[in-house]
């Protein structure tokens, strides 16, 4: 189901409810479109010179709204388990208060929220209070998940460290102290990772490799094995061990750098256990922090999209304020690659083009400093994607 909706607006014709109407004749009452009235509150104009600047910054503030929005529905995505993935919208819910529902839900019944943004301010101060709450929810998130993304990189690299084949892993939970010789002056422990199909080759060969005859008989035990290698021990003096390595590399047996150390081990235990803990203890505010912190976002950000249908149909329409803005939802891919030209037929009768092309280059037409000739559009109209998790 597609995620995308188009916010359009067009002046009344006569009337409010009669723009409406017309519209739903060439879209949605031919199975084109879901179509929604959306409703924007009676705000205060300004003037046209402050109109004017506020639609260049609304044009700047709303993809930098909308990324935030991404980044915290992308980090809440990031840092659920895979088995809380399938009900990652359940997280994703926008609203004021305990009256929370889905994105599309608060899309296709938007309600302006006058205790958030009291529409009787000037438009220049709702736009100040929604850039401020958006660069203060992008700071707190970069340095929540900055303290969490450590916690959580130190954990997986223990953990990436007793994974993986004998060569690489820790022993941590393969060794056993009696495994290992500890506390001799003379004598030390080895830990060689040999490869399975040379097993014979070692039994046969690690008393006396290369000729040494400073290792302890029948010392070697085998620990462990994977696919790939078995962990075998070896006791021998330590004045040969350098000695012992470099036969070992030239019969393909493998010495692991390893001594054992019991406190190294407790250290390093106890480093994972208390990650764990960290984390755990973390995550739950964290979340909830990033849920409260997505509806804000995304409610500033919808609010944000009807500043700009509103500022723009003003610019475009003229006063008295008398639009309807419409909310379209495209039935398929198919439809939407069909709106635009039909939206581009109905709306003919707005159609100033002709002026456009003659005095382009002679006059600043409000609401339009960004657009070329090609790209102009004799409605309003904006794209809202509520697909948040696409990069």
């Amino acid at each position: 189901m597609s995620s995308e909706y188009w916010l359009v607006s067009a002046p009344s014709d006569p009337t409010c409810e009669e723009t409406y109407r017309k519209l739903a004749e060439v879209t949605s009452n031919v199975e084109l479109t879901s179509n929604y009235k959306f409703s924007i509150p009676d705000l205060k104009v300004g003037t046209l010179d402050s109109l004017v600047a506020l639609s260049d910054q609304l044009a700047k503030l709303d993809p930098f709204v909308e990324g935030l929005v991404r980044h915290v529905s992308q980090y809440i995505a990031d840092i659920l388990g895979p088995e809380d993935l399938p009900r990652l919208h359940e997280n994703l819910l926008v609203g004021p208060g305990n009256n929370k529902v889905s994105m599309e839900a608060y899309l296709t019944k938007f309600q302006w929220e006058n205790a958030r943004f009291p529409p009787r301010q000037p438009l220049p101060s709702i736009v100040d209070l929604i850039s401020k709450l958006a660069t203060q929810i992008d700071g707190d998130l970069k340095i929540k998940s900055g303290r969490y993304n450590t916690l959580r990189s130190s954990l997986q690299q223990l953990e990436r460290k007793a994974t993986g084949n004998l060569l690489s892993r820790s022993l941590i939970d393969i060794v056993k102290p009696e495994d290992f010789v500890q506390d001799s002056e003379y004598l030390q422990t080895l830990a060689v990772c040999v490869p399975r199909s040379l097993y014979r080759d070692w039994e046969r060969k690690y008393e006396s490799l290369g000729g040494c005859d400073m290792i302890v008989p029948r010392s070697s035990k085998k620990l462990d094995q994977d696919g790939e290698f078995g962990l075998f021990t070896v006791t021998l003096f330590k004045k040969v061990v350098d000695e012992f390595k470099l036969h070992c590399r030239e019969h393909k047996f493998i010495v692991r750098d390893f001594v054992y150390d019991p406190n190294a081990i407790k250290e390093e235990r106890d480093e994972k256990g208390k990650l764990e803990i960290e984390m755990k203890k973390e995550f739950n505010p964290l979340m909830n922090w990033l849920k409260v912190n997505f509806s804000q976002a995304f409610s500033s950000w919808l609010h944000l999209k009807a500043l700009r249908v509103f500022v723009e149909s003003v610019l475009r329409y003229g006063l008295p304020v008398d639009f309807q803005a419409v909310l379209l939802k495209p039935s398929s891919k198919k439809a939407a690659k069909k709106l635009p030209s039909i939206l581009k037929t109905h709306f003919e009768y707005l159609d100033t083009k002709a002026m456009v092309d003659d005095a382009m280059d002679d006059i600043d037409l409000p609401g339009l400093a960004t657009l070329t000739q090609k790209d102009y559009q004799s409605y309003v109209s904006l794209n809202v994607n509520l697909n948040v998790l696409e990069r």
